[in-house]
């Protein structure tokens, strides 16, 4: 983690790139258990923990939003989702179209977020080569 101001958005991103690669294996978890009997899928809470913290900051500005996150308080809560739903007689909930559904668009925004991140430093080298 860089601790300057110049860095915030990278170190917000980084946060979530984090947060999306612990959620992919939650994901993976989720699929290898798809016959384990009262198996109850996991999920990762993070982009709800983000948006808390930008609600907040008690700015309109998106950068004053961004330089005022506490990184600290950017932590991801792993949690069982639909605990009380089973769609087998086994007590099972995971459906391995859903984990496989979910999986695609995490890894999609996990290379969002690694390519956002590339794009920040490319904006900060252009600014140091002038």
């Amino acid at each position: 983690m860089i601790t300057s101001d110049a860095y915030n958005y990278i170190n917000i991103l980084n946060k979530a790139a984090s947060a999306s690669w612990t959620k992919n294996g939650i994901i993976a978890n989720n699929i290898a258990n798809v016959d384990t009997p009262n198996f109850k899928r996991s999920d990762l809470n993070f982009e709800n923990v983000l948006k808390e913290a930008m609600t907040q900051t008690g700015t309109d500005n998106l950068d004053k939003k961004v330089g005022n996150i506490g990184l600290s308080s950017l932590k991801p809560s792993v949690y069982t989702d639909y605990q009380e739903l089973s769609y087998r007689y086994d007590g099972n909930n995971v459906d391995i179209d859903t984990e496989n559904a979910y999986l695609a668009d995490n890894q999609i925004k996990y290379y969002a977020y690694i390519n956002a991140i590339n794009q920040e430093f490319d904006r900060l080298k252009m600014v140091l080569q002038r």
